[in-house]
């Protein structure tokens, strides 16, 4: 598709460079693409540096639409993936890139992004995009986040980029940075939903048969994947019936008589096993299990609550403010996809 052929109401543009993610490019691709079947007007244009096809981590090559010069000169949204840009991503001091490079200056994917940033109503970044970002010291100041295995070396890199690495993607101002991979499903529905309203993203994402949406504050990991797998049996069992049957009775004084060992001994092995104290666990599980009743159940809040674990309604929703910042009803809101034939 040439640019002069683009009429839209939103323009968007994946800058892509050789090593580029591919589920980077092709998650909110497809988001966007399905929220035209249901009323949103998108022209999405993949660009890269000369209009060349660029290779993927994914044994897979991607033609282009647009070298970099043709790229239209106002656009909605920037949208930068990840990948492997071995010469610049893990680079300080990249942002000093002169306003009249040569051209063997500066790395293609960064000239790339400094030169479309400033024309785009939004830019956002999937993964480790955010070191583009962070490169052309676009994020100075701002609260940013990335995949979780980088987010400290982006903080160490960048230090004056505010790194959240918790959150699944985070806006400050006109940017908007996203956590590995998936997360950039979770970002190009929160696009659409600002763009064109709940109820198109809601039927994007049953389409794609995912929720709507994880809030953007949600950790990147449940319980399940930030705990470490406990070694010894005892506690191995004590904590697979934790999460089996979150809605037992799991206070420290039952947990240490069921492994047979002190409350103090109980505290130390869960810190030093599972990396958490055992009523941090306890709550976290309970927290997961509401988590999956609020969203595929209609139960009633009161019922979830009792089933969780947290007994009341009340407690449930200190524990999701605490810990999600939203209310359990948002929460519903959010993730749960509704019937057929909205």
């Amino acid at each position: 598709m040439s640019a002069s052929s683009v009429v839209s109401d939103r323009i968007v543009v994946f800058a892509l460079y050789d090593k580029v993610t591919l589920q980077d490019v092709a998650a909110p691709l497809e988001i966007f693409a399905r929220a035209n079947d249901f009323g949103a007007r998108y022209t999405v244009l993949l660009a890269s540096p000369a209009g060349e096809p660029v290779g993927t981590t994914a044994f897979a090559t991607l033609n282009v639409d647009v070298a970099l010069a043709d790229v239209p000169e106002s656009i909605d949204t920037l949208l930068v993936p990840g990948g492997v840009p071995a010469d610049f991503a893990f680079t300080p001091g990249l942002h000093d890139i002169p306003e009249e490079p040569t051209p063997d200056s500066v790395p293609d994917a960064l000239e790339m992004v400094r030169r479309l940033a400033p024309r785009a109503r939004r830019v956002a970044s999937v993964c480790t995009g955010s070191f583009v970002l962070a490169a052309l010291g676009l994020l100075d100041g701002r609260r940013a986040t990335t995949h979780w295995a980088h987010c400290q070396e982006l903080a160490r890199t960048y230090p004056k980029v505010i790194v959240d690495p918790d959150s699944l993607f985070v806006q400050d101002g006109p940017f908007i940075t996203g956590a590995g991979i998936t997360a950039g499903i979770d970002l190009a529905l929160a696009m659409v939903e600002s763009d064109y309203g709940p109820a198109v993203a809601r039927r994007v994402a049953r389409w794609m048969v995912v929720f709507l949406q994880r809030p953007g504050g949600q950790a990147q990991f449940s319980v399940w994947a930030e705990s470490a797998l406990p070694v010894t049996g005892g506690l191995r069992a004590i904590v697979d019936s934790v999460i089996t049957d979150p809605g037992a009775d799991h206070s420290i004084a039952s947990m240490a008589t069921r492994a047979a060992v002190s409350e103090r001994h109980l505290v130390r092995v869960f810190r030093d096993q599972v990396g958490m104290t055992p009523a941090r666990f306890v709550e976290q599980a309970r927290l997961e299990a509401a988590k999956v009743l609020l969203a595929t159940g209609d139960q009633s809040q009161e019922s979830v609550a009792r089933r969780a674990g947290f007994g009341t309604p009340d407690t449930m929703r200190r524990t999701f403010r605490r810990n999600l910042g939203i209310s359990p009803g948002t929460y519903r809101t959010r993730f749960r996809t509704t019937g057929i034939g909205q």
